[in-house]
Formats: structure tokens, C-alpha cells, sequence
């Protein structure tokens, strides 16, 4: 009996240990609005292993979960119900002025899916995560965030340090670093997270083929590789396993793309649409 319940916690350890992670793709964009509570509620609720989102920084130094550094004039309407002005830059604006805008209620052109939410507003990060915590919902969901900053324009983001130190601190007050993957790729703030908290992993984004894949990330001091879905590959894959570097694809949203991923034995995948992985996933078992 003590040998079968042996065999069991082995198999279990194994299994959980070869599992690929889903992360829902700012919340679930190809269902409901991106980067929003109303967005990463539902993907706490279908079950994904990680949110992952997107952060600016407002004028008052606040953290706001939006992909752009600006008011996205595609997918946001301004305090009269209109178009915002193009290229109105978060950093120029405070939290109020950003709260002012409704990004839930025009459809994203891009996903025939998905819903629009009158009147949602663009969170900040500690919204997220108190309402993670307060949910009834996989409250022990990990968080992938990644600090949109750009080397040839400084002017619309805080400094790589002062960026990296409002992430970590807020990460810290909610003790949260064991769950929190801070990603980017300007490897600048990778390399400041881990002077400020070496416990909270950082992951390299890329978006093409590289010469040495394993170089680049150890130069950052990151503990993951997240390239575009379209530029890894199996013996790629493999090389950075052994050098005890994860693999975590963006953005992926097709089963057959899926399937190629989890043959390369990736660590993670990054969806827009994490419960139709979720099932792809659970019919490979």
C-alpha cells in the first residue's frame, strides 16, 4: 500500500511538474475587453494559471494596466462618449484624468468574440490585485506583468529604476512575489527587479529569432524566455531547459499552433482565448 501511494505522489509530482500554464492574454481579449477587472475576473473564473497584463504609469506615479503608453483610441471613448485624441500619453495624464475614459465599450475589431462592457475603466494594478484577492475564484492565480517602456522615448515612462521600484514595492505590499512574473523586453527593468527582490522571476521577452537564445537571457538575469510563438523551436526549447530556463510563447491562438508548442514541450502558453486552450489542453490528457 505505502509503495502504491508512493507511485502516486511521484506520478502526481510529474504530471504537474510537465504541465503547460495557460496565461490569459491581458485578461481574455478575444472575449471581453482587454486589460480590465471585468477581463481578468473571467479568467480567474475559467481557471487560468496566470494574468497576464500590461502596465503604464501615470503622471502622479500611479500603475495602470493599459498595453499602450497612450489612451488607445481604438478601443476607449473620452468622458463625452467620442474618439479620445490620438497620442494622449498616460504619463501626461493623472489616475483621474486616465478614469475618466470607458475602454469596455467598443468592440476590438480583432476578435469577433467579444463582448463590450459599458463604462469600464482602465484599472490600476492594486485594483487587481485586491480584487483577486476578494474573488471567490482561483485566488492563487500567478500574475505575468510586463512594463511597457521604451529606451527611445523616456519621456512617456519613468526611469527603468523608478519603474522597476513602483512595480516591486507594490508587489511587495501585497506579498505577492512567489506569484509574480515581471516581464519586458527592455531588459533594463528585468535587471532592477532582481537587484530589488531577487524572488520574483523575470521573463525576456523577444520578438524574433535570436543568436543565442540562452546569452540573452542570462544577460538580463531573467529565469524565462517568452518569445513570439513564431520564432522557437523544439531544439531551442530543449537547450534552454537544461540550462534550467523556462519557455512561455506569445501570443497564441490557434490549436494548431497550440499543438506545436506543447510538442516542443513549452513551460507556458500566452492566449487571448485561455479557455478555449484550457479544453484544447485537457483533451490532450
Amino acid at each position: 500500500m505505502k509503495i502504491f501511494v508512493l507511485a502516486l505522489v511521484l506520478l502526481t509530482m510529474t504530471t504537474g511538474e510537465a504541465k503547460v500554464k495557460v496565461h490569459g492574454h491581458r485578461g481574455a481579449r478575444a472575449i471581453l475587453p482587454e486589460n480590465t477587472l471585468v477581463g481578468f475576473e473571467y479568467a480567474l473564473k475559467i481557471g487560468v494559471d496566470v494574468l497576464e497584463m500590461d502596465l503604464a504609469v501615470t503622471k502622479d506615479n500611479h500603475l495602470v494596466v493599459s498595453h499602450d503608453p497612450y489612451i488607445n483610441s481604438d478601443i476607449c471613448l473620452d468622458s463625452e462618449g467620442k474618439k479620445p485624441k490620438e497620442n494622449t500619453m498616460i504619463r501626461s495624464l493623472s489616475l483621474k484624468q486616465v478614469k475618466s475614459y470607458d475602454c469596455g465599450s467598443v468592440k476590438n475589431k480583432r476578435f469577433p468574440k467579444q463582448k463590450t462592457i459599458k463604462g469600464e475603466k482602465i484599472p490600476t494594478l492594486d485594483e487587481v490585485f485586491k480584487m483577486v484577492k476578494a474573488s471567490k475564484h482561483n485566488k492563487d492565480v500567478e500574475f505575468n506583468i510586463e512594463t511597457k517602456i521604451f529606451p527611445a522615448h523616456p519621456e512617456i515612462t519613468p526611469t527603468p529604476e523608478e519603474f522597476s521600484k513602483l512595480v516591486v514595492e507594490l508587489v511587495q505590499k501585497h506579498k505577492l512575489q512567489k506569484r509574480t512574473i515581471i516581464q519586458s523586453f527592455d531588459y533594463r527593468t528585468l535587471i532592477e527587479v532582481k537587484k530589488l527582490d531577487a524572488s520574483i522571476r523575470t521573463s525576456q521577452l523577444t520578438y524574433a529569432n535570436l543568436l543565442d537564445s540562452v546569452a540573452v537571457v542570462n544577460a538580463s538575469k531573467a529565469d524565462i524566455l517568452s518569445p513570439h510563438y513564431e520564432w522557437i523551436t523544439a531544439s531551442e526549447v530543449k537547450r534552454l531547459h537544461q540550462n534550467k530556463l523556462q519557455v512561455a510563447p506569445w501570443t497564441a491562438n490557434d490549436p494548431k499552433v497550440w499543438q506545436k508548442l506543447v510538442e516542443m514541450n513549452v513551460d507556458a502558453i500566452i492566449t487571448d482565448d485561455p479557455e478555449a486552450l484550457i479544453k484544447f489542453l485537457k483533451s490532450q490528457d
